[in-house]
């Protein structure tokens, strides 16, 4: 699946905050670093444990 910085992607389990499924990427590298847009809680992820969680990209960052 191919995602970018500034995209918005749904994960497979629900955030405990219960707001919100989406979250934002706000850094890539080796890890991927992501805020829910619930509750801008921020989580940092492997790039390989990232892509297991990851369900589907809800929303392309138009740059």
């Amino acid at each position: 699946m191919e995602y970018g910085l500034h995209d918005v992607v749904e994960m497979k389990k629900d955030h405990p905050c219960k707001k919100s499924k989406q979250w934002e990427i706000i850094r890539m590298g080796a890890d991927i670093k992501v805020r829910c847009l619930g509750c801008d809680a921020i989580i940092m992820f492997t790039r390989r444990d990232f892509e297991k969680r990851l369900k589907k990209v809800v929303e392309k960052n138009a740059n």
